[in-house]
């Protein structure tokens, strides 16, 4: 049996997270503060009651999950509230140990008061960087367009992509409710940002079956999925992501909260890691699932049974598969890897003076890619 490891070990290992929405990870006593200041309405008004009320425990599937969201929505409407919640987003990372950060919102549901899209993205932007700056934790941007709006809007998104491309933002998402909402729908959008080198991820598999997987690497041209839970049931396809090293970006406690999966301890990530694909665990929404990357990683320790050495593989699949650019990905996977190799099971630390930042990868992970 393997040994068993503490949630505070886990907290110390360095960290990635590549599947974080911005409007899914605010401060409940962030909304409050706004809210008053801003004579907005919310369903509750102490920090329990409202925690209470966001947390989606419960849900009785995807959409109804999602509906919490209108709740943070309402106070991220103009520039300070949005520049505040980013940078406290990379505070919470950077107290879990998170070493690199990728964030998505749409910026389109950030127009109630008129605020032009430009500024909704510079919003963030400065947040983030104001939190780079402060907290040292380095990250990306990636801009959702949603499955529900009109093709126009996916349009305008990609758009935005392509425009601050050089400017922080590393990527382009589809998110949203997912049956009855084909992504092929949104595929001029994605043919823009691939024709101008954005990267890309899409919401596959997590409400719908393997086709939307297959729809969202084949007609929209995806370099990473998020949650994949069906991938299971198309093994042809499951085969060709691991072929072709396709990142799965894996959130437990969301899967659960949803009904993607019943029981998280037959969640596929065992399987899919044991099979050999690139899994990368992530929060999802760490308000609404009330969870932090430490929580994930203890709950694939505790639920799936997955030992030190296989966390710290995970860990690198998710710093292989960020949207950064090469050279500053392989210094940050040098760094991280001589951190991780120093942290042994009964939570010690060893310290030494080898030169493990020129071990190869290869030799440090279970898998080659």
């Amino acid at each position: 049996m393997p040994q068993r490891l503490t949630r505070e070990l886990i907290h110390k290992l360095p960290k990635v997270e590549l599947h974080c929405h911005l409007d899914g990870s605010v401060r409940v006593e962030t909304i409050l503060e706004l809210a008053r200041e801003r004579k907005v309405r919310l369903p509750a008004n102490d920090v329990e009651g409202l925690r209470a009320v966001l947390v989606q425990d419960n849900a009785a599937n995807l959409v109804e999950y999602l509906k919490a969201f209108d709740v943070t929505l309402s106070v991220m409407q103009d520039y300070d509230a949005l520049k505040r919640i980013a940078y406290e987003l990379i505070a919470d990372a950077a107290a879990e140990n998170v070493v690199y950060i990728e964030v998505r919102y749409a910026p389109i549901l950030h127009q109630r008061n008129g605020m032009r899209l430009t500024a909704i993205v510079d919003a963030v932007l400065d947040g983030l960087r104001q939190g780079e700056q402060d907290f040292g934790v380095k990250w990306g941007l990636i801009i959702c367009a949603m499955r529900m709006s009109e093709p126009k809007y996916s349009l305008q998104m990609a758009e935005l992509c392509v425009m601050y491309k050089h400017r922080g933002v590393v990527g382009f998402d589809l998110a949203g409710a997912e049956a009855n909402y084909p992504a092929s729908r949104h595929k001029e959008a994605f043919e823009l940002t691939l024709k101008n080198n954005v990267n890309v991820t899409i919401h596959a598999g997590e409400a719908y079956g393997p086709e939307s997987i297959s729809q969202a690497l084949h007609d929209c041209g995806a370099h990473r999925i998020g949650h994949a839970v069906r991938l299971k049931e198309d093994g042809d396809l499951l085969n060709y992501c691991c072929d072709h090293r396709i990142p799965l970006e894996i959130n437990l406690t969301s899967n659960l909260q949803t009904g993607a999966v019943k029981d998280l301890r037959f969640h596929p990530l065992r399987m899919y890691y044991d099979f050999g694909l690139r899994c990368c665990i992530c929060t999802d929404n760490r308000l609404m699932s009330g969870t932090t990357v430490t929580d994930e990683l203890y709950k694939a320790h505790t639920e799936l049974g997955f030992t030190l050495e296989e966390i710290k593989d995970m860990i690198v699949y998710g710093l292989k598969s960020t949207f950064q650019h090469h050279k500053e990905k392989v210094e940050l996977l040098h760094r991280v890897l001589k951190e991780l190799k120093d942290i042994h099971s009964d939570g010690s630390e060893l310290v030494t003076g080898a030169a493990i930042a020129d071990i190869p990868t290869e030799q440090f992970t279970k898998s080659h890619a």
